[in-house]
């Protein structure tokens, strides 16, 4: 579910009694044909292996295999499943594993470029316009260097995702807006709105920016899609969009830049939107530097500056992935951020960052939630059975601690605990231990020296920052408080 709704192509094996056993009782037998449904973009049920048959057998399993990394691949990428029965005995005595008789099944992908009429007409719907690129979550990352381009040439800002791919890399990030989340929890210091918004992947995780920019009327929204809306699905939660190009990014940032004019958005509007973003960095740093207790934001902030040129940040869901939102800014190293934003679960999150110490390419950290981690704990077995490197950055507050900042936190206190709260209870250090971590408690305060020996160390090392559910809310309304206030200085004198 995740795979298909994150765009990630993953191919599901999936082993099998042959057809003779199904459907008649016999034991460990369940239906597997079709089993995730509408989840997967396509399902196979093998054929057993036939003796008789072996060589046909052969070719039809390397188109099949072929077929499933292609379909898999395609844009949008998604799950494939192969349900594979197997005959009794499973491996005969002496058996010699199977000798690949051909050479690879090359399959070539369509073009992706926008037609000459649709980059015209795009063009004209953009130039001269006051306009917003929005990249949201794309588990594949979009092309940064193409879209801060077809900014450039348009004079508009970029708000990005963090799990865009825009915010870290060695791509010009002058006009990349890392702090819109709280830039638009001040509407009326904007005094001109934006007229177009061209949106590449997900809608944003920020709530308070996609609000904002529901409520704004006469703004055309057009949706850049990779595939054809009858696969790519339809990515418009809060159903505003005006327009949706089937189009690669990369090839419709490419052609689009180089169709337009030189004239770009009136006045100075990318910069009204840096100075409004540096005055909120500015701030919000400030006050998190005052705090003497701890504050969950801080442990983004040391992540951001403990993780080096080719890691991965794996962003765990409900709170950590909104305070890298709001705290993980702009960086020229390479930092690739990811996470499970397609159904946006607080299950299986651990295992997708084990997965990603598996794939190797750089040092892995993970900052998640008590109760995320626990729902996922065994998730950390692979780490020392292969020997793997992962560093967790743990945030105990002792429960769903996004679910304080709700109105029912207020609304029914002496059910609010028992019902949303949830506290555990639980000392999360044996967890570690178990699966042959190391743990520590990290303080309030700068602590991304401690994450950097940590990234540095082989094996798995499990950082737990304990925190208080209530207290966390009142430290994250000052620091909005005090961006809010920043944004608003920092416009007036724009004026």
């Amino acid at each position: 579910v995740e795979a298909r709704l994150s765009r990630v192509p993953l191919i599901f094996l999936t082993a099998d009694r042959p057809p003779e056993a199904r459907d008649i009782g016999a034991a460990q037998t369940v239906d597997q044909v079709g089993l995730f449904g509408s989840h997967v973009k396509w399902a196979v049920d093998m054929p057993p292996a036939d003796e008789g048959a072996a060589r046909e057998l052969e070719r039809y399993a390397r188109v099949t295999a072929a077929r499933a990394a292609a379909v898999a691949l395609e844009a949008p990428p998604g799950p494939v499943h192969l349900n594979m029965p197997f005959r009794e005995p499973l491996v005969e005595a002496g058996a010699e594993p199977p000798v690949i008789l051909d050479g690879p099944l090359i399959v070539h992908a369509a073009a992706a470029a926008p037609s000459p009429e649709v980059v015209a007409h795009l063009a004209e719907a953009c130039v001269g316009r006051r306009g917003l690129i929005v990249c949201g979550p794309e588990s594949a990352g979009l092309p940064a260097a193409q879209i801060v381009g077809l900014a450039k040439a348009l004079g508009w800002p970029v708000v990005a995702d963090p799990l865009s791919g825009l915010r870290a890399g060695p791509h010009d990030r002058t006009d990349v807006i890392d702090c819109a989340d709280v830039i638009v929890r001040v509407p009326e210091a904007l005094r001109a709105l934006p007229e177009v918004v061209l949106r590449f992947g997900a809608a944003p995780t920020s709530k308070p920016f996609n609000q904002w920019l529901a409520r704004q009327a006469g703004v055309r929204r057009i949706l850049v899609e990779e595939g054809g809306v009858a696969t790519a699905g339809w990515r418009d939660p809060d159903l505003q969009g005006d327009e949706v190009v089937s189009a690669n990014p990369r090839a419709l940032c490419e052609v689009l830049a180089a169709a337009l004019p030189s004239e770009s958005a009136p006045g100075d509007w990318a910069g009204l939107w840096r100075e409004a973003n540096a005055a909120a960095r500015e701030a919000m740093r400030e006050a998190i530097a005052g705090f003497a207790d701890p504050f969950e934001g801080q442990a983004v902030l040391d992540l951001r500056a403990a993780l080096p040129s080719g890691s991965t940040l794996v962003a765990g869901n409900s709170m950590p992935v909104r305070d890298i939102d709001s705290f993980f800014f702009n960086t020229e190293r390479d930092v690739r951020i990811v996470g499970t934003r397609g159904a946006s679960g607080i299950d299986g999150v651990t295992s997708t960052a084990v997965g990603a110490a598996a794939a190797g390419g750089g040092p892995v950290a993970l900052l998640i939630g008590d109760l995320s981690f626990l729902h996922d704990v065994n998730g950390l077995w692979p780490t020392h059975r292969y020997g793997l490197d992962l560093t967790v950055v743990l945030v105990n507050n002792q429960g769903g601690g996004i679910f304080s900042f709700l109105p029912q936190r207020q609304a029914i206190p002496d059910r609010f605990e028992a019902w949303w709260g949830t506290p555990h209870g639980v000392d999360l250090r044996h967890a570690v231990t178990l699966h042959h971590g190391r743990h520590a408690v990290i303080d309030a305060g700068d602590q991304h020296a401690a994450i950097a020996e940590a990234l540095a160390r082989p094996g798995l090392d499990v950082l737990e920052l304990r925190t208080e559910r209530d207290r966390n809310v009142a430290q994250h309304s000052i620091v909005w408080a005090r961006a809010a206030e920043a944004v608003r200085d920092a416009l007036a004198a724009h004026a």
